[in-house]
């Protein structure tokens, strides 16, 4: 195991009884000489949050509706939220990536995906509790700042158009990339009179919820009520 990732592995405090898992987890695609990289892991990981995050909200909340937890974990389990935990374990110092990807600051997209690796890695090499750990352990402050459910991104979008006096947002599929078990929407979001918005996302779901928090931050930054 190379220093570097001894050194994440004292930070999370977590050993690998596999070495390659934790190597894997931390290779991006653009390591052209990589024979494993961390798209597989990414998958499998975004799945353990999930199910990790669902478990925890249904028992911290139980008289919770199911759309106020599916809000909530929409919210913790996003780009944003994974990117937050990911600078938190400085995980930039980590990750291998071609000398083109290091261009400044790295990409958020890229600290997501390899936090979503890492759970994944560690799913495979210690099963779902050192998994569950792991995630409590990184998502425990969100998940008790989390005092009220988040309003939906959509909801609020079509609410504010409404106040506006414009017509309900339309969302459109502009393409769909990546491989048939891990797609990539990119989900556009208009509302008439007003403009529009991009997002991509790992379902149609997530992309138009992240289309429609765009616009909405956009149109907020003009003082627009």
């Amino acid at each position: 195991m190379k220093k570097r990732q001894q050194a994440l592995c004292a930070r999370i405090d977590y050993t690998f009884s596999d070495p390659a898992l934790l190597a894997e987890a931390l290779t991006h695609p653009s390591v052209s000489s990589a024979e494993r990289h961390y798209e597989r892991l990414e998958f499998l990981g975004d799945r353990v949050l999930g199910l990790v995050i669902a478990d925890e909200l249904y028992r911290r909340y139980p008289q919770a509706r199911e759309g106020d937890m599916a809000r909530r974990l929409s919210a913790l389990v996003r780009r944003e939220s994974l990117s937050l935990v990911a600078e938190k374990l400085q995980l930039d110092h980590y990750i291998d990536v071609a000398a083109s990807e290091r261009d400044g600051p790295m990409n958020k997209a890229i600290l997501a995906n390899a936090c979503e690796a890492l759970i994944g890695a560690i799913y495979l090499d210690g099963g779902l509790e050192a998994a569950r750990a792991f995630v409590i352990r990184y998502w425990r402050e969100m998940l008790v700042g989390m005092v009220s459910a988040p309003k939906d991104a959509k909801s609020s979008l079509q609410e504010w158009a409404h106040r506006q006096g414009h017509g309900a947002p339309v969302y459109k599929v502009i393409a769909q990339d990546g491989p048939p078990h891990q797609p990539v929407f990119t989900i556009e979001v208009t509302v008439p009179g007003i403009g529009s918005a991009r997002a991509k996302g790992k379902s149609k779901r997530m992309g138009e919820q992240d289309a429609a928090a765009r616009l909405l931050k956009e149109y907020r930054k003009d003082g627009t009520d």
